[in-house]
């Protein structure tokens, strides 16, 4: 099973590939798509569209699961990632018919143990699942792990977690 998790942004999105094989978890690869604010935002979009659509090719993931967006008290930012999320979600949605969300809180809980967990917390239990020798650089790429993790871990019941 190869699942591709997305943190969601406008300027940087963190994705991550993993396999499961049993009850192994091995990274694929992993990194952000980024775009640079002098673009102007259609072109932004087109970008990520891309950028996406060329990793879900590479590795035809089995299932794609997103973290959800929390609320941002600047309503342009928000409005901002929130397209971004659009094109990602579509992007998505052309290769797999069903898509996954998680919360903030439900991603640490399955994966430190604790949903209130601290980012760094969060970032060396994905390297210590993964067996990796360091903590996935950026940030934004070490939380699309947790999200492909905690989708892992959800495989029996992934259906509640399907976003509707």
């Amino acid at each position: 099973m190869i699942i591709l998790g997305i943190d969601p942004g406008l300027a940087t999105i963190g994705y991550g590939i993993i396999e499961i094989k049993g009850n192994k978890y091995r990274a694929l690869d992993y990194g952000i798509i980024k775009t640079e604010p002098k673009m102007n935002f259609p072109d932004r979009l087109l970008k990520i569209h891309r950028d996406l659509d060329e990793l879900i090719n590479k590795y035809s993931p089995d299932d794609i699961a997103f973290e959800e967006l929390f609320f941002n008290k600047n309503v342009k930012t928000a409005l901002s990632v929130a397209h971004a999320r659009g094109v990602l979600i579509l992007t998505s949605k052309m290769y797999n018919e069903e898509l996954y969300e998680y919360t903030p809180l439900q991603i640490k809980q399955a994966v430190v143990g604790y949903g209130r967990a601290e980012k760094h917390q969060v970032q060396e239990m994905v390297k210590v699942i993964l067996n990796l020798q360091e903590i996935p650089k950026p940030d934004d790429a070490a939380d699309a792990l947790a999200v492909a993790i905690i989708h892992g871990l959800c495989l029996k019941n992934k259906d509640l977690y399907r976003m509707k």
